[in-house]
């Protein structure tokens, strides 16, 4: 399988969590509103592993990003998506990308600069095969480091976040769920 854009969005609307969210998160009317991380790249993992496309997935995570911030316009936002997500009976994860500088250091420790877009923030996972969004106005793939490693199972550290210890962390816990992915650190594979 090669995996395309239309692919892996195919893959991801499989599960029925992803449909539901994409079809309904436009009238949140959130600027630069993508789904993104797990929930997208997990489904082309499980899809390779024969396993259900909503299998392992912990929860699902959507970005956007407003200039007001202040917690309180996006603690609305986060309580208008759980009334809007309820009876799905999963967790979604919304989070202001313009906001994320004010917390990260506090939650993961180290410094994180201001974005200016949603796409900074996915520019930013630790590994660079999980830097994937689907923008819910257009339903284009975000991916800026392409698909060939989301395809081959292959977790690399992002060079746009280079955080060793992180970055082992979440590898190891994706390893856990999917035993045939491949870490590769400093250019060798473990």
């Amino acid at each position: 399988m090669t995996l395309t854009a239309e692919k892996l969005v195919s893959l991801a609307m499989a599960n029925s969590i992803n449909a539901e969210i994409t079809a309904r998160l436009p009238s949140l009317g959130l600027s630069q509103c993508m789904l993104t991380a797990g929930c997208l790249f997990q489904a082309v993992w499980n899809h390779q592993s024969n396993q259900s496309s909503a299998w392992g997935i912990k929860d699902y995570d959507v970005f956007y990003f407003d200039e007001d911030l202040s917690w309180e316009a996006e603690n609305e936002v986060i309580k208008s998506a759980q009334r809007l997500f309820q009876d799905l009976g999963v967790n979604v994860e919304i989070k202001n990308q313009a906001r994320v500088h004010l917390w990260y250091s506090q939650r993961f420790g180290g410094s994180y600069p201001r974005l200016q877009s949603t796409t900074d923030g996915i520019d930013r996972y630790l590994i660079a095969g999980t830097c994937i969004g689907l923008d819910i106005e257009t339903g284009e793939v975000y991916a800026p480091n392409g698909l060939a490693d989301t395809e081959h199972g292959i977790l690399r550290i992002n060079p746009k976040n280079p955080q060793p210890d992180l970055f082992e962390q979440k590898a190891k816990s994706y390893q856990a769920r999917w035993p045939w992915l491949r870490i590769h650190e400093h250019g060798l594979m473990i």
